[in-house]
C-alpha cells in the first residue's frame, strides 16, 4: 500500500477515537488513558478493583460523624483540620494501613485527638471513601444543587420531638442554630456530627463536652477525667482538680472505659433514612 495512504488511514482511525498526537504520533504506541482518583487508586498505584458501594456508604457515614466537623464535609479542610484529599497519607494508603496509626494516636500537637475507638475496618472504610474524592476543581460532581433544603419541615419537627428532644431543645442549646449556621449544608453537617451545640439547655455556640475516661486499677480504685492521651501503652487523664494522671497499660490492665458524649449521634448514623435527614434539616433551618 502507498505509504501516504497508510498514514491517511491511520490518521482517520486515530481522529475518530480522539487519540491524535503531535510529532511522530504514528510511530509511537498510545498510552493508556490515565486513571482518575477513585478509579485507579492513589499516587503511584496501579488500577484497583472497583470499591464495594457498601464500603463507600459506610466510609462516608463514618467520615461525616467522626471527621467532617474538623476536615470539612468534602475533606477539603475545615476550621481546625487540613485538606485530606491532597494528603500524601491518603494518596498512598491502600487499606487503612497508613491512616490507622494517625487516627488511633491522634496528633495532639495539631489539635487532633486520638480515636482508638475506631476499628481497623472502620478506618479502612473511611480511607476508601476519601480515595474516591477527586482533587480536580473541574469535578462535575461539585456542581451542587441550588439548595439542599428539600424536606418537610413539619415532619422534621415531629422527628426532632421523638428522636432528638431528650437531649436537645430548639429553645435551649439549639436556639438560633439556623442563624449561627446560615449555610444549610454546614448546618446539616454539624447536626449529623453532633457538634452543633453542647446539649439540652446549653447556650448557643457551646462546644460539646470532651471525652471522659474512667480508669479502674486492679485494686478497684477508680480515676475519672477528661482524655489527654490514649494509646495501646499509656492512658493520661486530666482530673477535676486540673492535675494529670498517667497510667501504663498492659492489655486490659488497668480497665479503661471511654465515655463519648457524641456516641448517641454515632449510634444514629446507620439508622437515618434520607428522608429523615432532609426533613430534620428543613426544620432546623427555621430555628432562628
Amino acid at each position: 500500500m502507498n505509504p501516504r495512504v497508510s498514514i491517511v488511514l491511520a490518521t482517520l482511525v486515530l481522529v475518530s477515537t480522539g487519540a491524535v498526537r503531535t510529532a511522530a504520533w504514528f510511530q509511537e504506541p498510545l498510552p493508556a488513558a490515565p486513571q482518575g482518583r477513585g478509579q485507579g487508586g492513589g499516587r503511584g498505584q496501579t488500577a484497583q478493583k472497583p470499591i464495594d458501594p457498601a464500603v463507600l456508604e459506610r466510609g462516608q457515614g463514618l467520615y461525616s460523624v467522626n471527621c467532617a466537623s474538623c476536615h470539612g464535609s468534602e475533606a477539603r479542610g475545615g476550621e481546625t483540620g487540613p485538606n485530606l484529599i491532597r494528603s500524601a497519607v491518603i494518596l498512598d494508603d491502600q487499606n487503612g494501613e497508613l491512616l490507622m496509626p494517625i487516627v488511633h494516636a491522634g496528633r495532639p500537637e495539631r489539635g487532633m485527638p486520638p480515636r482508638p475507638d475506631l476499628t481497623e475496618a472502620q478506618v479502612s472504610d473511611i480511607g476508601a471513601f476519601l480515595r474516591t474524592l477527586r482533587t480536580s476543581g473541574r469535578d462535575p460532581a461539585r456542581n451542587r444543587p441550588a439548595t439542599i433544603v428539600v424536606g418537610d419541615a413539619a415532619a422534621g419537627q415531629a422527628y426532632f420531638a421523638t428522636t432528638c428532644a431528650s437531649c436537645h431543645s430548639a429553645t435551649g442549646d439549639l436556639k438560633g442554630i439556623a442563624t449561627k449556621y446560615p449555610d444549610p449544608r454546614q448546618l446539616q453537617q454539624v447536626w449529623l456530627a453532633g457538634t452543633a451545640a453542647g446539649g439540652r439547655g446549653a447556650p448557643p455556640g457551646a462546644r460539646p463536652k470532651p471525652d471522659t475516661i474512667t480508669v479502674t486499677l486492679s485494686s478497684g480504685q477508680k480515676f475519672e477525667g477528661t482524655q489527654a492521651r490514649l494509646d495501646d501503652f499509656m492512658v493520661s487523664i486530666v482530673l477535676a482538680d486540673g492535675s494529670t494522671r498517667t497510667f501504663p497499660r498492659q492489655g486490659d490492665v488497668p480497665k479503661v472505659e471511654i465515655h463519648d458524649p457524641l456516641q448517641p449521634h454515632r449510634d444514629l448514623v446507620p439508622k437515618y433514612l434520607d428522608r429523615d435527614i432532609h426533613d430534620l434539616t428543613a426544620y432546623l433551618v427555621t430555628v432562628k
